[in-house]
């Protein structure tokens, strides 16, 4: 078994987004982040919660794999540089958006603008898209790099969340598996 910790982007994943559904279909399995705001981030706030979900997921298996969405993906690498030697099964990193960027939301987001890639310390995959208004294939790709992680061109997919109209997004799940059975 497996336990997942769900890591939303900026206003969290609505009920059509893949993670929710994956979410619902984990049940008990899945442990989603609660920080103290969805649409004003603070990168402290959001990786206590990355904390807090991974403690709750880690008391239900042993092992635990990171599910992170957007600007999740960032509290996601930055509470694993900063926890090295916890046991995590994996990271499932999708869309990371480029703090960089020109469409970054530098206000909302302020204190994830100086983030930088560094090798994580458990195996991960990057999905992003051909079409990302966040991030360029070309930056995400060489985010995996720096991240020592898997790299895979998912299409023209938008965002890869609700309005990508992906659903259920089975191809997503052979990816997250190609990663958990590794």
């Amino acid at each position: 078994m497996v336990a997942y910790v769900i890591i939303p982007g900026i206003d969290g994943s609505d009920g059509q987004h893949w993670q929710t559904l994956w979410e619902r279909q984990w049940g008990d399995s899945a442990v989603r982040i609660s920080p103290a705001s969805w649409s004003a981030p603070d990168l402290d706030d959001w990786v206590g919660a990355v904390q807090e979900a991974y403690d709750e997921a880690s008391r239900r298996d042993s092992r635990v794999v990171l599910v992170a969405h957007s600007l999740g993906c960032w509290a996601a690498s930055v509470w694993l540089n900063g926890n090295p030697s916890s046991p995590t099964g994996g990271a499932f990193l999708v869309a990371p958006p480029d703090p960089r960027g020109h469409a970054f939301p530098r206000r909302a987001a302020a204190t994830f603008v100086e983030v930088s890639a560094q090798p994580l310390p458990c195996p991960a995959l990057v999905v992003g898209s051909a079409d990302d208004p966040y991030c360029t294939p070309e930056s995400a790709a060489g985010f995996a790099a720096r991240w020592d992680a898997r790299w895979h061109p998912a299409g023209a997919c938008g965002h890869l969340n609700s309005a990508s109209g992906l659903g259920s997004w089975q191809h997503g799940r052979e990816l997250l598996d190609s990663l958990t059975q590794q």
